[in-house]
């Protein structure tokens, strides 16, 4: 107990890999996730047989996938986290090349599955978000340019990263994919505040989010729509906000009971994008609440390991993945309970969808690798080095 409280034990010379990564990764980090698993496949029990027999498949079919998929979420996490920051890079770059050019090819070689937006290739079997896999790259790629930016007679890192998040942000806002297009921006935002950016560039860029969001409102009828929804004081009690809002206040503390909800009835995305407001049906605010506390728990127990971390590279694409993950959850259960317009976003490892889980396990999985117990000084004795 106490070294999960207080932090690994020091790294002993040739010492075997796996109890290496044990001893030196966020225990308590590591069980959140798990938990997070098996939360969405609980959930998944509750709101996917709706969906099924629609389809014709049996009760279970897309629990049976959601395990699948989780099976390999965790492989990837458990098998990413082994990786030393530099292979983790390394290996991130390859990924981000890929997924990018993915994204570019999209336009052509994609599907919409009638939802109005071309974000997915159909494999036939399942599909794929390319935009899912990129967010972990971007976040790599941004922090090591960031960090060269830092070196002596570095390149202007900062600028190079800024390019790259303006091309990937527009190419989503094409596709249109405004959730995604912001959960970039913002994973950047983050990575260049802690960078030591000036604070004129920083409010330059909050003050150009109107400009381009009342552009793209003006453009946008699928963007549009959306706003105009959030900002309209009545709910339509048969829109997926109204379905959301009167399970999630049916739900009550307790909730109404296992298999009593029936929000999942109505709801097109309730095993996706709406699933917490099945959790919040049937199983109450209680429940609700030990799901946010687990997300909590991940991004604080990340940001304390790499406030101690020294090396720039880690601490800012740790701080990216950190704080990525964390905003894509509050978004997510912000527009279940009608706190920001309908984004189309997952709620990570608790919602249905091959491409969320498996990216989501790459990310956590970097994640654990940048927070682990390594063979140095704290950042604190650096400064304190530079102050004398």
């Amino acid at each position: 107990m106490t070294e999960m409280v207080y932090g690994s034990l020091p790294v002993q010379r040739g010492e075997p890999v796996l109890p290496k990564w044990w001893r030196t990764l966020d225990k308590w980090t590591l069980v959140a996730i798990l938990l997070l698993f098996g939360v969405g496949i609980l959930l998944g029990m509750a709101a996917s047989p709706p969906l099924a027999a629609k389809n014709g498949f049996s009760a279970f079919h897309y629990v049976q996938k959601q395990v699948i998929f989780g099976g390999m979420a965790l492989m990837a996490m458990l098998i990413t986290s082994m990786m030393s920051p530099t292979l983790v890079r390394r290996l991130a770059v390859i990924g981000f090349i890929i997924t990018f050019i993915a994204l570019l090819g999209l336009p052509f070689f994609g599907t919409d599955f009638g939802k109005g937006a071309v974000r997915w290739y159909s494999l036939g079997f399942a599909s794929l978000q390319p935009s899912e896999f990129l967010k972990p790259g971007f976040v790599v790629v941004a922090a090591w340019m960031m960090a060269a930016n830092e070196e002596i007679n570095g390149p202007p890192g900062r600028l190079w990263s800024f390019m790259l998040m303006v091309t990937i942000v527009i190419i989503l806002a094409l596709q249109p994919d405004f959730g995604q297009a912001c959960l970039i921006l913002f994973g950047w935002a983050v990575m260049y505040f802690i960078s030591g950016a000036p604070m004129l560039l920083i409010v330059g860029i909050i003050v150009s989010i109107y400009p381009a969001a009342r552009f793209a409102y003006n453009n946008s009828e699928h963007f549009a729509r959306r706003i105009d929804g959030f900002l309209d004081r009545s709910i339509d009690p048969t829109t997926q906000l109204g379905y959301a809002t009167n399970a999630i206040r049916e739900g009550g503390l307790y909730g109404v009971g296992v298999g009593e909800g029936q929000v999942k009835w109505s709801l097109p995305d309730a095993h996706t994008d709406f699933i917490i407001a099945v959790a919040a049906e049937e199983y109450g605010l209680l429940l609700v609440l030990a799901i946010i506390l687990l997300y909590a728990t991940i991004v604080v127990r990340s940001f304390f390991r790499l406030m101690r971390e020294r090396d720039p590279f880690t601490r800012l694409a740790g701080t990216g993945l950190a704080a990525m993950f964390g905003v894509q959850a509050f978004v997510n259960m912000g527009v279940a309970v009608r706190l920001l317009p309908a984004k189309g976003m997952t709620l990570p490892f608790v919602s249905y969808g091959g491409s969320s889980l498996i990216a989501g396990g790459i990310a956590v999985g970097m994640l654990l690798a940048f927070t682990r117990t390594r063979p140095q000084g704290e950042i604190g004795d650096i400064l304190r080095g530079r102050v004398r």
